[in-house]
């Protein structure tokens, strides 16, 4: 369950409260009684950032914050303080609390509450009562005169579209099929008011959509195409932003089939880029953004069943083109492939596609951020690793030479799908660029949309990277 997250008048003192400064002289203006304050002044260092006290089952917590010259740096380091300051409180079992910026900072009250609400997080959909560990934490009061209201109102938006996308990750194959993800789209897209179309199979078929097509054959459920756009009356842009998202929504490898431990137990994960871009859409549309935006989700799973499609098929694409399958494991580029094709119709002055595509982006750079690439101008890419960094959604470009393509070329199709044993994520983007002919960047969000181990406030399994990234895209975009 979210925290409610509410502003308040006036904080009350008798109340649980957390106070955040930069500096003991702002603490001092309290008129805390001399006793607690020689007790802070001693205690509450730059080491020792946090000081908890209870009196008679009142807590107050003190946050002293030594800001350093790196702005997004700071936002990241108040993050973890919101979610460190969560994480005692909701231990002591505390059900209420304040927050007190002393420092009348709009920006560090956003990313304290930012941290502290996205800590909140638990997925315990499956649980019997008797293993429920709920949350205690349930409301977090901010004082009106360090937050706004729209900018609340714009924070409890945010965390619940990273959330959606967290439940959407976390859900099982044994209910979220392709059908059912549509579904789940479209319940999210009434509620933000986004127009939601959703292709059948036979739609798909009609639309020669191969890709999409060859991956489903194993598979007892039809595949969906789901479409959201957010076009509000005042947009600033006459050619839509379109996001694409891979929604396999669970990856066995198909005939190339993954090893079971470690390479499938997760692989429900493999449908975060849709995740991603269905939440940032919500999120988009619930803010009203004045960005048409447009985006796409082609969604299946992968089987070895049935007619599954096997190395050495040559598929025919959306865009006509045709592919040698070298490895029914890259099913994630065959999927976005035709969407990244179909994407053209809307002439758009910018498509970016989320994916969970390759092992190799995680082994590149970790868990700490986004593998991206494309063909976008440099000052859109600078833009976009600015907002990475604001949001600590960080962008790790990677070199997008034209060699690159010289390993996917086949000699019985136009290309295949696959580019041997050496840089994994570029050659997948490469195929990737062979649908697209307008601005594009590609994020392989597959080093972090699924965590090993909780990061903060990020929590272990579904983590919904990438929605707080496209969401500040947007945003930045809708400012012209």
């Amino acid at each position: 369950m979210a925290i409610k997250t509410s502003r308040v008048k006036k904080i009350n003192t008798n109340e649980n409260t957390i106070i955040f400064a930069t500096s003991f002289s702002q603490i001092k203006t309290l008129k805390l009684s001399k006793e607690k304050e020689n007790y802070l002044k001693k205690n509450l260092t730059e080491k020792n950032n946090i000081v908890y006290l209870n009196e008679v089952g009142v807590h107050q917590v003190f946050v002293l914050f030594s800001s350093s010259e790196n702005d997004f740096k700071d936002l990241e380091s108040v993050r973890k303080l919101g979610h460190q300051v969560f994480k005692k409180l909701n231990g002591a079992k505390v059900e209420t609390c304040s927050l007190n910026n002393l420092t009348m900072n709009e920006t560090y009250t956003f990313s304290f509450a930012e941290g502290f609400t996205l800590s909140a997080y638990q997925f315990l959909k499956y649980k019997n009562k008797q293993n429920l560990k709920p949350d205690i934490l349930k409301q977090l009061k901010i004082a009106d005169n360090c937050l706004s209201a729209a900018k609340l109102n714009e924070l409890n938006i945010l965390v619940d579209a990273v959330n959606i996308a967290r439940d959407l990750v976390n859900e099982p194959l044994s209910y979220l099929t392709a059908p059912q993800l549509s579904t789940e789209l479209k319940t999210m897209a009434k509620k933000a008011g986004l127009k939601v179309e959703v292709f059948n199979k036979k739609k798909i078929e009609s639309l020669k959509m191969g890709g999409l097509l060859a991956v489903n054959k194993g598979s007892v459920d039809p595949p969906t195409f789901t479409i959201l756009e957010w076009k509000p009356a005042k947009r600033i842009n006459k050619q839509p932003l379109v996001l694409v998202g891979k929604g396999v929504v669970y990856d066995t490898g198909g005939l190339s089939l993954k090893q079971t431990k470690g390479g499938m137990d997760h692989m429900k994960c493999d449908m975060g880029g849709a995740a991603a871009v269905g939440a940032a859409t919500y999120a988009i549309a619930k803010n009203k953004l004045p960005l048409h935006v447009i985006t796409l989700i082609p969604a299946t799973d992968n089987r070895p069943g049935g007619n599954a499609y096997a190395p050495g098929d040559v598929i025919k694409m959306h865009s006509g083109s045709t592919v040698e399958v070298l490895n029914t494991d890259a099913e994630g580029r065959m999927i976005l492939a035709d969407a990244l094709s179909y994407a053209k119709k809307y002439k758009p002055m910018l498509v970016i596609d989320a994916a969970t595509l390759t092992g190799s982006a995680l082994r590149a750079i970790g868990q700490q951020g986004i593998v991206c690439m494309g063909n976008a101008d440099e000052e859109t890419k600078a833009m976009m690793k600015n907002c990475g960094d604001k949001v600590h959604e960080r962008l790790a470009e990677l070199p997008f030479w034209e060699e690159y393509a010289d390993a996917i070329k086949s000699d019985i199709a136009d290309i295949k799908n696959t580019g041997g044993n050496f840089a994994g994520a570029i050659t997948a983007g490469k195929f990737l660029e062979h649908f697209v002919d307008y601005p594009w960047m590609h994020f392989d969000v597959a080093p972090s949309a699924w965590g090993y181990a909780a990061q903060s406030y990020r929590p272990k399994n579904g983590t919904g990277i990438g929605v707080r990234l496209l969401y500040e895209i947007a945003k930045t975009l809708s400012k012209g």
